[in-house]
């Protein structure tokens, strides 16, 4: 089954103990999208302005398996813009300069083709416009969204009244605490997995990641990667490879959620070995299985 994904597209500028790319493609849906058509079909929805250079989504689309029908081009918009430097401990980055652009304004409309989409990831951006977008969906199976500090901050009310919508929600262990007051990484998960239908994943970089689904908790570690060169996208192809599961499977039982984890950890491991979609362009299938594979193996307590 297809997988449908509204965010954003970015025109990134990243600085990295590694190296500097300018102007180079970025954003939560790039990342999602590409990472998750991998596993299943992939329907693209999202807004970029006039200013998006000609042919900027050829890497993405010649990854295969992802309808850019949903794109919207807005004329006398400009595509939003990100400019970030990574310190030399690569867990930590200033954001230099940040233009919302399009991402300040209506959110993209989804194509009456796509409505029917039964699994739905909205990327983040303002709990408003998550709301609407689901708004426009027909028969969804299962919707799992994104959020920041700046919603959970700015915009309690319109947040709560999102996570009474959404099946599941995935965010990273400082979002979870700032949500809930919560200092206990799994104190905070279990009080958002109340506010949601089914679960919460919360994602700790380097500390792995925790599901809570079914009143049980499930713990993975990361993968531990020796290659780090951009950290940029990893969490959203993280969800990517973990909604791309869920579809092909068809399922979101625990053992299905805790699967696509583990995908997901797998694949946001390589995506971080370069910039931009450099390294996940250039995967198969086969790269992923293999380290998948070499991750279960990890992680198989008693094996020798």
């Amino acid at each position: 089954m297809s997988v449908l994904v509204t965010g954003s597209i970015g025109i990134d500028t990243i600085e990295a103990p590694a190296g500097r790319v300018e102007n180079v493609l970025g954003g939560s849906a790039v990342y999602f999208a590409a990472a998750a058509s991998f596993f299943a079909p992939v329907r693209f929805v999202a807004v970029a302005g006039e200013d998006m250079p000609e042919g900027f989504l050829a890497p993405l689309e010649a990854m295969g398996n992802i309808d850019t029908s949903g794109l919207e081009i807005r004329r006398g918009s400009a595509t939003f813009r990100w400019s970030g430097r990574y310190h030399d401990d690569i867990n930590h980055r200033d954001t230099v300069e940040v233009a919302l652009g399009v991402l300040a304004e209506a959110g993209p409309t989804i194509p009456q083709a796509h409505r029917d989409s039964p699994y739905v990831f909205l990327a983040n951006t303002h709990p408003a416009l998550q709301l609407e977008l689901i708004e426009q969906l027909t028969s969804p199976r299962l919707i799992v969204a994104d959020t920041m500090n700046l919603w959970i901050e700015n915009e309690p009310a319109a947040l709560a009244a999102l996570l009474s919508r959404i099946d599941g929600i995935i965010l990273n262990d400082s979002e979870a605490r700032l949500l809930t007051g919560q200092t206990n990484t799994i104190i905070a998960a279990d009080l958002i997995r109340r506010r949601v239908r089914r679960f919460v994943v919360v994602k700790k970089g380097e500390h792995g990641s925790v599901l809570l689904t079914d009143g049980r908790i499930f713990v993975l570690p990361a993968y531990p990667s020796l290659t780090v060169v951009d950290p940029t996208g990893a969490g959203d192809s993280f969800a990517g490879a973990m909604m791309g599961h869920i579809a092909a499977a068809g399922a979101a039982d625990p053992a299905t959620l805790l699967t696509g984890m583990a995908y997901g950890t797998v694949v946001a491991s390589l995506e971080l070995e370069d910039f931009s979609l450099d390294r996940l362009r250039h995967l198969t299938r086969a790269d992923i299985d293999a380290r998948f594979e070499e991750f279960v193996a990890m992680t198989r307590i008693g094996a020798a």
